[in-house]
Parts: structure tokens; sequence; C-alpha cells
């Protein structure tokens, strides 16, 4: 195992946990790891599926984050591919080609994916070592993210022609979510390996405050170093961002919205200390795995525990103080029942909006099956008048019954195909020295280019051609014009993902009993996040634990709570300018 680790990522030893869950791995077990956010979950997948011959399929929902995770493993000179909902057929097919035939040991795949008859037929013929699930409270249906494509994983380990261990991993799981993850995947025997969720260089500050924007403005006073602050919308993360920076604090916001280059961008300013703060929705922090995070500052209430606990564990990842503030109001509480209400929409208008959706994008009944499509719900809601909130969970309700999924925003490359034979380019060719040139710098660059559509890079051909890339969209335009090609220019939207041809009225089945029941789990999971904030009596630390089936022996002596009586004096075991620092923070208080 260490022969393993230091080999490819250098390290002499394991972090805590890491080896017993890969040796548990490593004997054919299927293993439950629950390991809090940053405590190297791929790792715990990662060596055992290298220590053995064949192919590791990787369940994430996240394209974004399998992007990264591919890029990094053949960074290693580790193989690795991934087939995602922003992929063409022919990518896919030629992607799962590799694995069945080349030496590929990581197979990357979003959920909806694993439906498809092609991924079916192909995995037959896979020499797959080990199924790793990761977010794996998606497939529970007690889970704060459920996701039906998730219940797919138990078909796809019976296809394979013998039962290979199956990895669970998640950063957050109840009890309850536990069992039921075990259930789902068909465990032959339970086996949770679990860390404990106990930060002790955290300190969790709760304030119910009505001034957020100035006590927003003390915390980054008082607290020096590299801070996130969680929005729950996307116009709050530039409006704050922009705020942050009129009082000459060096801040930028992050969000789903913003194009990929503009958000990578963002992240590596943060990252490498150019910038202080960011502000940002739920869309930041996967995979970032910044050590120096000083604070992390909820702006905004997040809707259930499980949230705020991943997210608040983003701070401190390398062992020194630091601090999550929740800052919270009636306010907030009254925005989350009203969601709920939005999210949980009536079954008429559910039925109503799946024959919309299917109209939207062109399919009649029966059709579609097995189809991945681009979806923007704005400009859907708008083409019916909608509120578009409204839409977008009745859309989110019928993918939890398993009709269809609606990705994370995509970006799909541009694609490019010659639509004239080569004697005819050739032609063309000669009739115009710059087009010439152009033309064989495509043919330099890529193949296959006469026979069918082929992804195609803009900013690498503005490289290599010394043009910028407008130019390059310009000259690759011009050539569609004259019919010499076919050219499809870089899109990024959310895409959806037909599970089953477009059904009649008659044969939607929405049970009613399914949707009372996800009212319930809504508002039970918020109910608990309005306890523990509320709580002003016991240990922060204490209630959060305590909602994940772990008890604290003693109160942590580092929240708000404790912290309150014994700021400052004697034995309390804090420097000076630390209490300083705690007493500022802890008068974070409504007047």
């Amino acid at each position: 195992m260490k022969t393993t680790l230091k080999k490819y990522w250098g390290y002499e030893s394991f972090r805590p946990l890491q080896e017993e869950i890969i040796s548990s791995i490593l004997e054919g077990r299927d293993t439950l790891a629950i390991l809090p956010t940053g405590g190297g979950k791929s790792i715990c997948f990662q060596v055992p599926a290298l220590m053995r011959e064949g192919v590791c399929i990787v369940v994430s929902p996240l394209i974004a984050l399998i992007k990264d995770q591919v890029e990094n493993l053949c960074r290693r000179g580790i193989e690795a591919v991934a087939i995602h909902s922003g992929m063409t057929y022919r990518q896919i097919d030629i992607a799962l080609d590799n694995v069945v035939y080349g030496d590929v040991k990581f197979l990357y795949v979003s959920p909806e994916r694993l439906r498809s008859d092609l991924f079916k037929a192909r995995v037959r013929k896979m020499n797959v070592n080990l199924i790793a699930v990761d977010e794996a409270h998606c497939i529970s249906q007690w889970g704060y993210d459920f996701r039906p494509d998730y219940l797919v994983i138990a078909e796809i380990l019976k296809i394979l022609p013998t039962r290979i261990p199956v990895v669970a991993m998640t950063a957050t799981a109840t009890e309850t979510v536990a069992e039921d993850i075990m259930a789902r995947l068909e465990f032959r025997a339970g086996n949770v390996i679990k860390g404990s969720f106990l930060r002790r260089n955290l300190s969790y500050i709760f304030r119910k405050v009505e001034d957020k924007t100035g006590r927003l403005l003390k915390i980054c006073g008082t607290i020096s170093g590299s801070g996130i602050v969680y929005v729950g919308r996307r116009k709050s993360a530039e409006d704050l961002a922009q705020l942050l920076q009129s009082h000459g604090i060096s801040a930028e916001g992050y969000h789903a919205g913003m194009s990929p280059a503009a958000r990578s961008a963002v992240q590596e300013r943060w990252i490498g200390g150019n910038t202080r703060i960011i502000v940002s929705t739920n869309a930041f922090g996967m995979g970032i795995d910044k050590p120096d995070v000083r604070f992390v500052c909820h702006y905004d209430m997040p809707d259930c525990v499980e949230n705020y606990f991943q997210e608040s564990g983003r701070a401190g990842r390398d062992g020194k103080d630091s601090f999550c503030i929740l800052l919270w109001n009636e306010a907030d509480l009254a925005t989350h029942r009203k969601v709920i209400q939005t999210s949980c929409p009536s079954l008429p208008y559910v039925r109503d909006i799946y024959q919309k959706v299917f109209t939207f994008i062109g399919y009649a009944y029966e059709e579609g099956a097995g189809a991945s499509v681009k979806f923007d719900v704005e400009e859907f809601a708008k083409r019916y008048r909608l509120n578009a909130a409204t839409a977008y969970y009745a859309i989110k309700y019928i993918e939890s019954e398993g009709y269809w999924s609606l990705s994370e925003t995509v970006r799909i490359p541009a694609r490019l195909q010659f639509s004239v034979s080569r004697d005819q380019l050739y032609r063309i060719q000669l009739g115009d020295a710059e087009t010439d040139t152009f033309v064989k710098l495509l043919l330099r660059m890529y193949t296959g280019l006469f026979s069918s559509y082929v992804s195609i890079d803009i900013d690498k051909i503005s490289l290599a051609g010394h043009y910028s890339p407008e130019v390059v969209k310009e000259k690759l335009k011009r050539l569609s014009r004259m019919d010499v090609v076919k050219y499809i220019p870089a899109i990024s939207s959310p895409m959806l993902s037909l599970n089953n041809e477009r059904l009649y009225d008659k044969n939607l089945r929405l049970p009613e009993s399914n949707w009372k029941e996800k009212v319930t789990r809504h508002t039970e999971r918020l109910e608990a996040m309005s306890s523990i904030v509320s709580d002003d009596r016991h240990c922060r630390n204490a209630g959060l634990l305590q909602y994940f089936g772990e008890a604290l022996d003693e109160p942590c002596g580092k929240c708000d709570v404790c912290r309150a009586a014994n700021v400052g004096k004697a034995g309390s075991g804090i420097s000076e300018e630390k209490a300083i620092q705690y007493r500022n923070l802890l008068t974070l208080r409504s007047k």
C-alpha cells in the first residue's frame, strides 16, 4: 500500500483511517467510508484499484469534479477517462472502447450514464476490480441530495461476471442514511468505517443578527488570512464581493452562472493568495483543498445540517485554529420555509411541466429515451410564462422519480467536420493563401476531420497559429458559410438526460405518498438546522456531532457558547491576541 502511495502521490504515510479503508477493500469487503470533508477519500479507492489488475469504475455526480480528478490522475501517469452527459455518443463510444481494450485504470462516470444500453453492454466486457461510489448519500432517499440514477449501481454490480467489492464514500451521513446506503448497494455484510466529525481546531460561532453586512465587515477586519463567505443567491455573491472591495477588502464573487474560464481564474487567484476572500454560492468548494482557510462565514443560513457541516469543514485543514461563523435571523427561516413550499409544487402542476418540457425540447410521445439535450430552465420558463424557481423544482421532482436527470452546467467544446472531400479542399486552398495556412493548421492538429465531428479547442488553435480566439472563430464561421466545414461553437448549458420516452399522462406515475414524504424530509432537515443554530445554551460542536450520531464526552471549549464565559480569564488556555479575537467575534450580536 505505502509503495503505491509513495510512487504516485509522493506521501510516506496515510491519513487517519485511509489504511483501514484500503485494507477492507483489498480483503474484498463492501465498505462504507464516512470521512469528513478534507479526509482524503479519493486515495481510499485509488490506491487499492492500482494494486489490482483491471479498471475501477467511479460514480460521481459532479462533472467538474470528475474532470479535475481525471486530469490529476493523468498528470500522475495513471490512465483515466470519463463519460458524462456533456459528451457525444461517439465520444462515449470511443472512451468505453479504450476502457475495454486499453490500459485504463479508472473510468469516471456520471450516474445518468449508467442507464444507457451502450454502457451496460460495454461494462460486461470490462475487467472491473472495484466500484467506487462518491457522494454516496445521493443513493438514499433519506439523504439531502437524492439522485435516483444512483439506484442503477446495484444493477451494474449484477451485470458483472463476478461480484466485486463496492466502496461507498461520503462526508456526511446520519445513521439512517448510512443504513440506507448499504441496503441500496446490496452490501453482503454491514461494514462502516467512520471517522470522527470532531474538528478540534474549529471554533463554531452562530449569531442571530439583523445587520449581516456590518457584522461581515467586522469579521473580515477581525480575522486575518484567507476566507470563504457562503451566500444563497448568485446576485448576492457578486454584490457582497463588490461591497467588500469598496471597503478595501480583497474579494471576488464565484457562482455557477460564470463561465468555466472565469470561475477557474477566480479560484486560482484565491488559492494562490492573490485574492483573500471568495464570496460564493454552494457551487464553490468541491475538490478544493486549500489548507490555510482561516474562516468560513455563512452569510445566509443553509437549509440543512449536512450542507452546513460540509461547507464549514473547508476551514482549517492545516490543523491551525480557524473560525466557522454563521449569521442568521428569522428571515432566513422564513425564506427556507417558503422554498419548501415552492420546491414542492402540486402534482397536477408537475404533470403539466413534464409535458411542457418534452414539447420544449422537441420530442413527441413515445420518443426521446436515452437522449441528452441542453436545457436552460430560464429559457423554458420564459417560453411558457412560468415562475422559473417553481418550474425548476418541478423538474427536479420529476428527476427524483427517475424519469430524467438535470445535470450541472456542462461545457461542451466546439466541434468541427469538413463537409468537402480532400480534393475539393485542396482546390479551395489553392485559391486563397490565408485559408490554405489556416486549413493546414487544423489538419496538423486534428485527425478524423473528414469522417466525423471532432472536438476542437479554440484557445489551442489560437496559440498554435498565433491568432486571437476571436479571429479563429471568425475563420471557422467563414469556412462554414462557404460550406467547407460544419462548425458547432462551444456551449455551456445544463444537460437534460432522458431515462424514458415521453409518456402519455395516464402512464406517468407520480405517487402522492412520495410527494408528501419529500415535503416531510425537507421540513425535518430545516427544523434540525433551526434547532442547532438557535440553541445558545449547549456546546455547538456537541449539537452538530449529535446530529450525525456521535457523542462528545465534554464541551469542546472552543465554540461561542463554551467561550462566552471564559474568554480572557486566567487558565483559558489562549493567548491575549486570540482572546481579543474571540471577544470581537463573540460580540456579533443584534443591537
